[in-house]
């Protein structure tokens, strides 16, 4: 796991470098996102779910104004207009934010995926396409985890926290494969080699 800490550290650093090079507000938001961590876009999608109060996943521009002023992140008003005006491609001043949220993640190429699917592979041990405490037994070792070794928390409690890393909100002691995807398409997102994400992934999970 150190080396999936360290991999999401670099692509803070990354993030937060390149921000200060780019004038494209969707890229910009994307940047401000990952100087958080690879749950940066998750914690945004967070935000606009709060704000959708009728869960219809749409938003006009005053709540995704909101969202993105509540979430922190720093843009001109004028960033944030065209932004939301380069989604809402009908004129009717209301964009579907999954849409949104999914344009926000980069896509990766075919050579990631694998290795991301690779890496679920191997913590699925049921081969159920979900990853539970169960399935880390054996696989991810936490004797050498902090609050293992001082006593704090038990193996069990060690995994539960090492699974809702990957977890959405509902932490419900599952990852699916969706989860762990959305969680390597946030470091994916500032690694510019398909080289270096593939070393990473076998250096952090010994594929």
């Amino acid at each position: 796991m150190a080396a999936t800490a360290r991999g999401e550290r670099e692509m803070m650093e990354r993030a937060s470098k390149k921000l200060s090079e780019t004038k494209d507000p969707l890229e910009r938001l994307r940047l401000q996102c990952l100087s958080r961590g690879a749950k940066g876009i998750k914690g945004l999608a967070r935000m606009f779910r709060i704000i959708d109060d009728d869960a219809n996943h749409k938003i006009d521009f005053s709540e995704f104004k909101k969202g993105i002023h509540d979430y922190g992140i720093v843009m001109e008003i004028n960033e944030v207009k065209s932004l939301f005006q380069s989604f809402d491609q009908d004129g009717n001043q209301i964009i579907d934010f999954d849409e949104f949220l999914r344009c926000l993640r980069p896509p990766m190429s075919q050579a990631r995926k694998n290795i991301i699917m690779q890496a679920f592979s191997k913590l699925d041990k049921t081969h159920d396409g979900i990853i539970t405490i169960e399935d880390l037994k054996g696989v991810y070792n936490v004797k050498k985890h902090p609050k293992y070794l001082n006593g704090e928390y038990t193996e069990d409690q060690c995994l539960q926290l090492f699974l809702d890393s990957f977890d959405s909100d509902n932490k419900d002691g599952q990852v699916t494969k969706e989860e762990f995807q959305n969680y390597y398409s946030g470091v994916s997102a500032s690694i510019d080699s398909d080289a270096y994400f593939d070393l990473m992934m076998r250096s952090a999970w010994k594929l």
